[in-house]
């Protein structure tokens, strides 16, 4: 039987794997939810860096490894991208294209953590869109400011931010509220392409908000790649019968 092992952690991910049956594995990190209701094999954690991975291909005698992770979790891609040339198992990728900016966008592209907390020096109250990171700089916001962080997990904040846990997609008439009620004047963003979270650019572009978009990782060559879930999942389906 051909097994296939499926990276994941994201909406295109879980797409993919509801369509799996049971001798197949959906692997995640270990954030956010385990899904409940999958007929494929689900694990959970780390495989122990590239040889860790070279050793579960082989273990478990994987015949394909999708990578549906998400844009920016460069690590495993490059890590699946190695143990698979090592262990002579092809790989296949869903590469979600980036989004692209549109008349009326305001964006100041960031290379890393320090080139963000320089774009936002001169704003006052941040919409930080780009999961855990700015949880670890709570104790370094500027008394001039105020940061709003939007992740997966609930986290206490402190007197110069407020955490919001929440999960997309989300909708314009839900990104305008919090926009709102947060008075934000700066969006901090993750280029993670997809609809699933593009409506705060919408709204951003509707305010004349700029937009610091933290620049994309470049990624490893796939043996094949697609744009989209529902492709892969074709190709995938397709390759198993």
């Amino acid at each position: 039987m051909k097994r296939v092992l499926l990276l994941g952690g994201t909406g295109d991910a879980l797409a993919i794997a509801r369509s799996l049956p049971a001798a197949h594995v959906y692997s995640l990190a270990g954030l956010g939810r385990v899904p409940g209701d999958l007929a494929c094999s689900v694990r959970v954690g780390g495989f122990g860096g590239i040889d860790g991975l070279v050793a579960y291909l082989r273990d478990e005698d994987i015949a394909l490894v999708v990578d549906a992770t998400h844009p920016y979790a460069a690590q495993i891609s490059r890590h699946a991208h190695a143990a698979c040339g090592i262990a002579h198992v092809p790989l296949w990728a869903v590469r979600r294209p980036a989004w692209q900016a549109q008349p009326g966008d305001d964006w100041r592209e960031a290379s890393d953590w320090r080139g963000i907390v320089g774009r936002i020096e001169h704003f006052r109250r941040s919409l930080f869109t780009l999961g855990r990171e700015p949880l670890a700089h709570l104790d370094e916001i500027p008394a001039s400011q105020f940061w709003t962080i939007r992740c997966l997990e609930a986290h206490p904040g402190n007197e110069r931010a407020n955490i919001v846990d929440a999960r997309g997609p989300f909708d314009l008439a839900g990104e305008h509220a919090l926009f709102d009620a947060t008075r934000i004047d700066v969006l901090i963003s993750k280029n993670s392409g997809g609809r699933a979270t593009e409506a705060k650019l919408a709204v951003a572009r509707e305010r004349g908000l700029p937009v610091v978009m933290l620049a994309r990782p470049e990624l490893p060559d796939a043996d094949r790649a697609f744009d989209d879930a529902a492709s892969a999942r074709d190709a995938l389906l397709h390759w198993l019968n």
